[in-house]
C-alpha cells in the first residue's frame, strides 16, 4: 500500500510484513498505525523495543510512525538502526534482505529529504536503488532530491556571493571611514600646529615689546640720573 506525501509527492514505503514474529506490542502498534493512530503506535513500538531492541520491524515501523508525526530527525535515526540490523556482517545479502534494505533506505531518504538534507537523501536513495534497481518510486525520489540539491547549492552560492559583496562593501566603508578619521586627525593636528605657531608668534612679540619697554625704561632712568648729577654739580660749584 503506497502512501503519498502531498507536500513533496514523495512516497513512504509500506510496513514490513513479518509481524507474526514480533511481540504483541509491535503487532498492536501495526494495527494502530493502519488506523492512522500514529502517537499510540509509537508508544507500542517503543514498548516492543524495550523487550527486544534488535527488532528490525519495530525500528522500521517506529520510523514510519515518527515520520507521520513530522519527527523527521527521530524517524531517520530509527531507519538507520533498522538498516544496521538488516545489513549482514559477511556482506552477503539474501533477496529478503535486499528488499528490506531497499525499503529502509527509501524511507531514510524521505526523512532526510524532509529535513532538506538533500545531499544525504540522494545517497540514501542511491543505496535503495542498489538494493532494488527496479523501484521506480525510489528513482523518482532520487531525481527530485538531486534537483532540490542543485537548487540548494545555487542558493548557497548566491548567498555566498551576497555575503562576499557585503563584506567587500563593509571593508570599503571601513577604509573610507579610516581615511576620513585620518584626514580629520591631520586637520586637527594642522590646526593645532597653526594655533601653536600663532601663540608662539604672539608670545615672541610680547617678549620683544617687554624687552623694548625695559630698554626704554633703562634709558629713561639713565637720562634722569644724568640730569640729577648735573643739577647737583651746578649747585655746588
Amino acid at each position: 500500500m503506497k502512501r503519498v506525501l502531498t507536500y513533496c509527492l514523495l512516497t513512504l514505503l509500506p510496513l514490513l510484513a513479518f509481524a507474526q514474529k514480533e511481540s504483541p506490542d509491535v503487532r498492536k502498534g501495526n494495527r494502530q498505525y493502519n488506523k492512522e493512530q500514529y502517537t499510540d503506535a509509537e508508544i507500542n513500538y517503543r514498548k516492543g523495543l524495550d523487550k527486544n531492541n534488535q527488532s528490525v520491524e519495530a525500528h522500521f515501523n517506529l520510523g514510519d510512525a515518527l515520520f507521520r508525526q513530522e519527527k523527521y530527525q527521530e524517524s531517520a535515526e530509527e531507519f538507520q538502526k533498522a538498516i544496521s540490523l538488516i545489513e549482514p556482517k559477511d556482506g552477503k545479502y539474501s533477496n529478503s534482505d535486499k528488499k528490506k534494505l531497499a525499503q529502509a533506505y527509501h524511507n531514510l531518504g524521505n526523512s532526510l529529504y524532509a529535513q532538506q538534507q538533500y545531499d544525504k537523501a540522494v545517497e540514501a536513495y542511491k543505496r535503495a536503488l542498489m538494493a532494488n534497481p527496479k523501484d521506480d518510486e525510489t528513482r523518482y525520489n532520487l531525481i527530485k532530491a538531486m534537483q532540490m540539491l542543485q537548487q540548494q547549492q545555487q542558493q548557497q552560492d548566491q548567498n555566498q556571493d551576497q555575503n562576499d559583496n557585503q563584506d567587500q562593501q563593509q571593508q570599503e566603508q571601513e577604509q573610507q571611514q579610516q581615511q576620513q578619521d585620518q584626514n580629520e586627525d591631520e586637520n586637527q593636528n594642522q590646526n593645532q600646529q597653526n594655533q601653536d605657531q600663532q601663540m608662539d608668534k604672539e608670545q615672541a612679540e610680547q617678549i620683544l615689546q617687554a624687552l623694548q619697554q625695559d630698554e626704554q625704561e633703562t634709558q629713561d632712568k639713565a637720562k634722569r640720573q644724568q640730569m640729577q648729577s648735573k643739577f647737583r654739580t651746578d649747585k655746588d660749584w
